[in-house]
């Protein structure tokens, strides 16, 4: 069963299929609920169509990690750090970075 926050985020969608913000929002609502693959497929559709939203990166390898796909989670990582270098996002490139830095610590 969907909550308010996830049918109401697909009534905005609905009319604004492309929002990068309500495509994450969603996703998230979904990683909260343990639909991980729902929002695996939204965030991955969101780096391949809007590689730019660059909060996608620090929770896609995220989900990565959690199936246990630490070379795709450290791709994804890498690929948002420079992004986010390239638009001086400070404090998005530090929680990428920390996640890299993390990401085999635990091996």
């Amino acid at each position: 069963m969907e909550n308010n926050r996830v049918m109401q985020l697909k009534e905005f969608l609905a009319k604004t299929p492309e929002d990068a913000f309500l495509n994450y929002a969603l996703a998230i609502e979904y990683v909260g609920m343990g639909k991980d693959d729902d929002a695996k497929a939204i965030f991955e559709n969101l780096l391949e169509n809007q590689p730019t939203y660059t909060a996608t990166y620090y929770h896609l390898g995220k989900l990565y990690e959690r199936e246990g796909r630490k070379d795709d989670a450290e791709t994804v990582y890498r690929k948002g750090i420079m992004l986010t270098m390239k638009n001086r996002e400070q404090h998005a490139m530090a929680e990428l970075q920390n996640a890299l830095s993390n990401l085999w610590i635990e091996d």
